[in-house]
C-alpha cells in the first residue's frame, strides 16, 4: 500500500451527498468539521495533494503552494469569491483555480431582500422586544418603518447577484440604478440605469452592495462615501470588506442612515462591537447562500472542477489572474 496521501484534500465538511460524488472517483481526505482548519494543520495536510477544495477561510498563498509542492493541479474554491487566493502565485506554478459562480445567485439575492425588508420594517427590533418580555402595546407611532414603493434601489455591483436583486425590485415598484466598472448591455441591466458611483449614492434611498471584494473595492464605501447617501437611507451589505463596518456603525449612531443590514463581515467571525450596539442594524451570520439546494450545488460544482482537472481537462468555472 502506498504511503502517499490521497490526491484530494477537502478542508471543510460539505453539504449532504457532495463528498460521495468526489470519493466515487478519487480517494480524498476530508476535514470533517464545520470549523476551518488551523493554518499549521492546513499546511501539514497539503503536501503531495493533486487537488484541494478550499473555502474563504483558507489562505492560498506562496507559503501554501510551497507546502503543497509540484503535484498540486487545482485549488477549487467552495465560494463565488476568491479573495483568499493569490491568483498570480497559482498561475506562476501552473495551478488552476476555480470558484462556484451562478449556483448561489438565487439564494443570495433572496437573502439580500430578506435583510432589506427586515431593516426597513424594523423586524429585528420588534423580535428582540417581544423576546425580552418587556411590556409593549400597539400605537400609531410604534416601530414605524420605511415603505419601498417608488424609492430608488441602488445596486453596487451588477453581476449575477446584483441583476437578480434588481429583478426582484419590480415586485416592489422600485426604480433601479446601478454602478459597475462598465455599463452593461441593455439586455443584462434588468431595466436599471447605470450611474457614476457618487451619483448612485446620492440618489439611492436603498443601496444593496453585491460587488466582489478586491483591493480596488476594499472599504470603497468609507465614511465620506456613506455620507453621500440621502438622509435616512438604508444600506444592505452582502460582501465583506466593501463597506467600512466602523463607518457604517457611526452613520447609524448619528442617525444619518435609517437602518443597515450586513450578512458578511470583514473579520469573521468577529463583528464590530459598534455594529452590535446599533438597534437599527440587522446582522446575519453569513447566510447568503445557506440553503440545502444551493450548498449542494456549490459543493457539486467544486467537485466538477476537481474531476475535470484531474481527468486531464480544464476547470468548468476557472478563475484567471
Amino acid at each position: 500500500m502506498s504511503d502517499l496521501p490521497p490526491p484530494v484534500l477537502v478542508t471543510r465538511r460539505l453539504a449532504p451527498g457532495v463528498i460521495e460524488r468526489l470519493t466515487d472517483h478519487h480517494p480524498a481526505t476530508l476535514h470533517d468539521s464545520d470549523q476551518a482548519m488551523g493554518r499549521a494543520e492546513l499546511l501539514a495536510a497539503v503536501p503531495g495533494r493533486r487537488a484541494v477544495v478550499t473555502t474563504l477561510d483558507d489562505r492560498v498563498d506562496a507559503e501554501f503552494l510551497d507546502a503543497a509542492g509540484p503535484d498540486l493541479a487545482i485549488v477549487a474554491n467552495h465560494a463565488v469569491g476568491f479573495h483568499n487566493i493569490d491568483l498570480a502565485a497559482c498561475a506562476a506554478r501552473g495551478v488552476h483555480v476555480s470558484n462556484t459562480p451562478g449556483v448561489l445567485t438565487t439564494a443570495t439575492a433572496d437573502m439580500a431582500w430578506a435583510l432589506l425588508l427586515a431593516a426597513t420594517r424594523r423586524l429585528g427590533e420588534g423580535e428582540r422586544l417581544l423576546r425580552s418580555g418587556r411590556p409593549w402595546t400597539w400605537a400609531p407611532n410604534f416601530l414605524l418603518g420605511m415603505e419601498l414603493a417608488g424609492t430608488q434601489l441602488g445596486v453596487l455591483g451588477m453581476g449575477r447577484i446584483g441583476q437578480a436583486v434588481a429583478r426582484r425590485a419590480r415586485a416592489f415598484d422600485m426604480p433601479v440604478a446601478y454602478h459597475n466598472r462598465r455599463e452593461l448591455p441593455p439586455g443584462e441591466a434588468e431595466g436599471a440605469d447605470w450611474k457614476p458611483l457618487e451619483e448612485l449614492l446620492a440618489t439611492s434611498t436603498v443601496l444593496v452592495v453585491t460587488c466582489p471584494l478586491s483591493e480596488a473595492t476594499r472599504h470603497l464605501l468609507d465614511a465620506r462615501r456613506l455620507a453621500l447617501l440621502p438622509p435616512g437611507a438604508v444600506v444592505v451589505a452582502m460582501t465583506a470588506g466593501v463597506v467600512d463596518e466602523e463607518a457604517l456603525a457611526a452613520a447609524l449612531e448619528s442617525g444619518a442612515l435609517f437602518a443597515a443590514a450586513v450578512d458578511n463581515f470583514e473579520h469573521e467571525p468577529a463583528v464590530p462591537s459598534a455594529l452590535l450596539a446599533q438597534e437599527r442594524a440587522v446582522l446575519a451570520p453569513h447566510l447568503g447562500s445557506a440553503t440545502v439546494r444551493t450548498r449542494q450545488a456549490m459543493g457539486g460544482l467544486a467537485v466538477d472542477n476537481v474531476l475535470a482537472v484531474l481527468g486531464g481537462g480544464e476547470p468548468v468555472t476557472p478563475v484567471k489572474a
